[in-house]
């Protein structure tokens, strides 16, 4: 063979070599971006760090293999024959029209597949309209505005319960404790921000209560993140109902209750809709003050070491992000993620309208969820999502409602602020 030759049939292996090396190196290479939206600065950013950290706690899992531990995709590499998600972070700053400007950047410049957010419903709303125009689907973890799976959007999907279900939950609550515990709860009052969350919750417990016979005294708004809440707090005291229904989020709800105990008031009953009351460090920085309030809750390390044995190992790696364990909100965002790799892995491409289908259409395996099943209806809601009613006790969640997770019964009505130890 010529020299010439020689060299093209070198040149032609180098070549085929250099072809095979760069398809395995995209094989191993092949990423989807999917992007995460929540409050990283603002009153809730806390909150939001806690949610980034979950979803990023879920991609660890996904993304490597982890046989130790018992939820979907952990046993595997990556979805889809090895693609790994790339999560891109967006802070909301807890404001609506932020929110909505980032949600366009993150399709449109960073090309993100999916969105994960935003925990405050006022910037879930038009974020997810953003995904809806575009028709890009966006996952909901912890939202709780019933207003938003009342859209009938076709690539919103969301994993918690709805502030409407909650309301139900706690006037059915509140009618059973009356007969059960004679708790004499007849008049009720709600304080909430003023904001799509705050409002939505607050429209919808005033409905369940009135249907309930139950009759309103005081409905009090506030600008979330306010730094007194006096005179809200002295109009409850005024109209003195004897259950109050709370829509505080973060140090907003740390507030209420300190400013009820230096009125030295409180209602028989106190029960708040989402985080606030949830929040594990909230709880802890209110010490004895936070006793006897109560609310609705998705995930508590008590409730996880009973129902949801699948937790507690993956809440180790989410503890090294944060040194707290998952609470209510954060651990649905997880699950969000769990939820569409388990869409994408199952439908088998990337294929927008496929994946949203499959979504639509299956009943998912989910350990990190308290009703073990995700299967979502009309508007994109999870219809099994489910929610307990808890009361603190020296930092723990005490289940009281409904009756098959119940441990005690509630204190109702609470020790008032001058006969606590």
């Amino acid at each position: 063979m010529s020299m010439r030759k020689r060299t093209s049939v070198v040149l032609a292996v180098a070549c085929l070599a250099l072809c095979v090396l760069g398809s395995a190196a995209f094989a191993a290479d092949k990423v989807i971006k999917i992007g995460t939206l929540f409050p990283l600065t603002g009153p809730c950013a806390v909150a939001g760090q806690r949610c980034v950290a979950a979803v990023e706690t879920a991609a660890e899992v996904i993304n490597n293999k982890h046989p130790e531990l018992k939820v979907p995709l952990a046993a595997q590499e990556g979805i889809n024959g090895g693609t790994k998600i790339v999560l891109v972070k967006a802070d909301t700053q807890g404001k609506p029209d932020v929110a909505k400007s980032e949600a366009e950047r993150l399709y449109n410049q960073e090309g993100v597949y999916a969105i994960i957010g935003c925990y405050n419903s006022s910037s879930t709303k038009p974020a997810s309209a953003v995904a809806e125009r575009m028709k890009k689907i966006f996952m909901c973890g912890c939202s709780s505005s019933a207003a938003l799976t009342d859209r009938n959007f076709k690539y919103f999907f969301r994993l918690a319960p709805t502030d409407k279900t909650e309301s139900a939950e706690f006037t059915e609550y509140f009618q059973e404790i009356n007969k059960s515990q004679k708790a004499g709860i007849k008049t009720v009052g709600f304080i909430y921000e003023n904001t799509e969350f705050g409002k939505h919750a607050a429209d919808e417990g005033k409905a369940a209560a009135k249907a309930a016979g139950f009759q309103i005294v005081a409905d009090v708004a506030f600008t979330p993140g306010a730094t007194n809440l006096n005179s809200e707090v002295q109009t409850l005291k005024a109209a003195n109902p004897d259950a109050v229904y709370g829509a505080c989020l973060g140090g907003d709800y740390t507030l209420w209750v300190r400013s009820m105990k230096q009125m030295n008031w409180l209602p028989k009953a106190a029960i708040n809709y989402c985080t606030g009351y949830q929040d594990p460090i909230i709880a802890k920085q209110l010490g004895p003050d936070g006793d006897l309030f109560m609310g609705g809750t998705g995930y508590s390390p008590e409730i996880g070491a009973k129902y949801m044995k699948a937790v507690a190992a993956v809440e180790k790696l989410y503890t090294k992000k944060t040194t707290v364990p998952f609470d209510s909100d954060s651990i649905q965002e997880a699950v969000a993620l769990f939820i569409l790799a388990q869409a994408i892995d199952k439908a088998k491409t990337l294929d927008v309208e496929k994946v949203a289908e499959t979504l639509r259409t299956t009943t998912w395996d989910s350990p990190l969820s308290l009703g073990g099943k995700v299967a979502f209806g009309a508007g994109g809601q999870n219809m099994k999502a489910t929610s307990v009613i808890t009361q603190l006790h020296g930092l723990k969640y005490v289940p009281v409602f409904p009756k098959e997770y119940a441990e005690a019964k509630a204190t109702v009505p609470m020790t008032p602020w001058d006969k606590r130890k």
